[in-house]
């Protein structure tokens, strides 16, 4: 294997390790679905003085200090660079903190976040560093250098290039939940998937900040040899590849591809959605049907990010949509996902209600929204088959634009 491991420790380069934990068994990550796991990725660089970028969830903080003792007694450790203060990365910091008087190179925000999560076990006494774009930390025969990433995803997020062997850890961005012994993109295989899921379930809303950090790296003529996130595998021979993807995927480009995603109750909503779908595939787009208690959250926004149109259809219950509608709608509000063009479509019994709110919550989230949507009572027959087909047609034609 390319990536020469020393114990449980990898190194990625000379005086360059992984030094994190594999979360074999993590299967929920806050909402999003992680069936594979996920990794807790923590690198320790060794100069004249050593740096340690990132930590790991609080709850593997020993397996973390046992993977740098075979590099280094933790107290030798000179600087911790904290690239974000979400507690996957930042959580062990308390339990490090015991082993090493470190200072901590951070963001002036990222400050702020750590006081809110750490002043219960002394941050008030640790010596801290705060960081701007450009700055470097020398550690004698290697050198970092700082970029602020901000809103990637967090308001206090950066990223840390390392000069000597053109690596940058680019904590959350390009990463993916994936739970892997093998620590290379080219090892694991083809990545490009798992990273379309991680983008468009965390990184979706911020594809305008993640287009001027892009150029950034650009201005400040960073061409990295590696990528390594803080979940997943380093890039290292798809770094094109990625780079590519993550710029079209920021820019919202689509392509001829229509989701129907749809609840039904007793089956007539279904019979519509399969309608919708028919006629799209007819017209000659790639189609994805999607039943929202047979696909996660995640699976579903990994399918909407390379697609141009959907259609979201509920039957009405209690006067509004059903209940596992209403908890995908409310995901999609908050990811944003831009340039996408929806309709909405559904049945009812004695009084409607479920179209009207789908259509609302859809404007809500930024969608361009094609009305009228479609309701029907009861089991859709004749005209109102039609009226799903000409929807499939039209939803096909937006994704032909």
């Amino acid at each position: 294997m390319e990536s020469g491991e020393r114990g449980g420790a990898v190194e990625l380069a000379k005086g360059v390790y992984w030094v994190g934990v594999i979360d074999w068994n993590g299967r929920d990550f806050h909402g999003f679905s992680t069936p594979e796991g996920t990794t807790y990725n923590a690198y320790l660089v060794v100069g004249e003085k050593t740096a340690l970028i990132d930590t790991v969830k609080a709850d593997f903080a020993g397996e973390m200090l046992e993977r740098i003792r075979e590099i280094i007694d933790p107290a030798k450790i000179d600087y911790i660079v904290v690239n974000h203060m979400e507690m996957d990365h930042a959580g062990a910091l308390a339990e490090l903190k015991k082993h090493t008087d470190a200072s901590i190179f951070i963001t002036r925000r990222g400050r702020d976040i750590l006081d809110g999560y750490f002043k219960p076990f002394g941050s008030d006494d640790w010596d801290f560093q705060i960081v701007r774009t450009g700055d470097q930390l020398i550690l004698g025969s290697k050198t970092l250098v700082f970029l602020e990433a901000t809103m990637l995803h967090w308001p206090d997020s950066m990223e840390t290039f390392l000069i000597e062997n053109s690596i940058l850890f680019s904590n959350d961005a390009f990463g993916q939940h994936i739970a892997t012994s093998k620590r290379y993109d080219y090892e694991v295989g083809d990545l490009i998937p798992a990273a379309a899921e991680y983008y468009a379930n965390i990184l979706m809303p911020f594809g305008v900040p993640l287009l001027r950090y892009l150029g950034r790296l650009k201005e400040y003529g960073i061409s990295p040899k590696q990528i390594a996130p803080s979940h997943g595998a380093v890039w290292k021979r798809d770094l094109d590849k990625i780079l590519k993807a993550y710029t079209a995927w920021a820019n919202g480009k689509g392509r001829e591809k229509v989701l129907v995603i749809y609840d039904s109750m007793w089956g007539s909503t279904e019979i519509m959605a399969k309608e919708i779908a028919e006629a799209a595939r007819k017209a000659g787009v790639e189609v994805k049907l999607l039943h929202l208690r047979k696909n996660t959250r995640n699976r579903i926004m990994k399918e909407m990010l390379d697609s141009a149109a959907f259609a979201i259809g509920s039957p009405t219950l209690n006067n509004g949509i059903f209940p596992s509608v209403g908890d995908f709608l409310a995901y999609l509000k908050g990811l944003r996902p831009p340039k996408k063009k929806a309709a909405a479509f559904g049945s009812y019994g004695w009084g409607g209600g479920a179209v009207k709110t789908i259509e609302q919550e859809l404007k809500n989230s930024g969608v361009e929204l094609l009305e009228p949507g479609i309701q029907v009572r009861y089991r859709p027959e004749g005209s109102e088959l039609e009226m799903c087909r000409d929807l499939g047609k039209q939803l096909a034609e937006i994704a032909k634009e």
